[in-house]
């Protein structure tokens, strides 16, 4: 019997200490193994690993594509506009020897406490080189590629690899707002009096120049219709000169009719003439000479 238990006692005491030097790294995760705080072996590839029981130890970080926001900071740009910008990064770690060197028993949370140092930094530096317009345009693709750029450089320090940075929102500081719409609505409405003005003015350039055509117009059309009738009253000339030719007693005796016509108009016509007057010479006579 004590034999039997002593053999219990060595199984469980081998199967403890082969507990205790297994450790399984999944596909999510890369393993650093410790011994006395140094690292010793590091374990990237997932599956089942070894250590030494009760003398080393094995510390998981993730091996997965991180993302980190970046509290929104001011910026200054070179037209002295400040700005409020909001901003994201996507990171991994690549190097965990590099990792574990720099950033200790802190771990992830103090690795992103100095990636957010080298954000801010990178973002201030790229975004102060540049003026406000060049942030808020489509540039700031380029801008933003800058500064992934140069936060990658740094980032390699404490063995982290950014992947991406991305800039969510770039905005006024709210103390700021009112001036920039006041500014913004004064410089609208100076375009729409300018575009009124601009209005007017070829409204009057059209109506002048509908005034001169009108006046050219009607002249024309005076000038061809004093042609006509001269035309017509020297044609009317000729008939009457023709008329006259022909019957000069007859001619005499038309121009009389259209004296009495033009000079017997209306139904109070009255005349001071003097009885013999020739003008009524047709009037007394019952026949015309011929």
């Amino acid at each position: 019997m004590p034999r039997f238990f002593g053999l219990l006692v060595v199984l469980a005491a081998g199967i403890i200490l082969l507990l205790s030097s297994v450790f399984i790294v999944d596909e999510r995760n890369k393993a650093l193994v410790l011994q006395f705080g140094r690292v010793v072996a590091i374990q990237e590839e997932p599956g089942l690993a070894f250590k030494l029981p009760f003398i080393q130890n094995v510390v998981m970080y993730d091996d997965r594509i991180l993302s980190r926001d970046v509290d929104p900071i001011e910026v200054t740009p070179k037209d002295d506009r400040r700005l409020v910008v909001d901003a994201f990064a996507r990171y991994r770690i690549s190097d965990l020897n590099q990792f574990r060197e720099a950033v200790g028993t802190g771990g992830i949370f103090s690795a992103e406490s100095r990636l957010d140092g080298i954000l801010r930094n990178e973002l201030r530096e790229v975004l102060g080189s540049v003026t406000s317009n060049d942030i808020l345009s489509s540039d700031r693709a380029v801008l933003m590629l800058r500064i992934k750029e140069g936060a990658a450089v740094k980032a390699e320090a404490i063995g982290l690899e950014v992947i991406d940075v991305r800039l969510k929102r770039t905005d006024l500081p709210r103390a700021n707002l009112d001036a920039t719409f006041a500014r913004m609505r004064a410089e609208r409405e100076r375009e729409a009096a300018d575009e009124i003005a601009r209005g007017n003015e070829a409204a009057q350039r059209v109506r002048a120049q509908a005034d001169r055509t009108q006046v050219e117009i009607v002249s024309e059309a005076k000038r061809e219709s004093e042609i006509t009738r001269g035309q017509a009253d020297a044609e009317r000339n000729a008939i009457f000169a023709s008329a006259f030719g022909q019957d000069q007693e007859f001619f005499e005796f038309y121009r009389s009719l259209n004296a009495y016509r033009a000079a017997l108009k209306g139904s109070n016509s009255s005349m001071v003439l003097s009885p013999d007057s020739e003008f009524f010479d047709y009037l007394k006579s019952d026949t015309i000479s011929k």
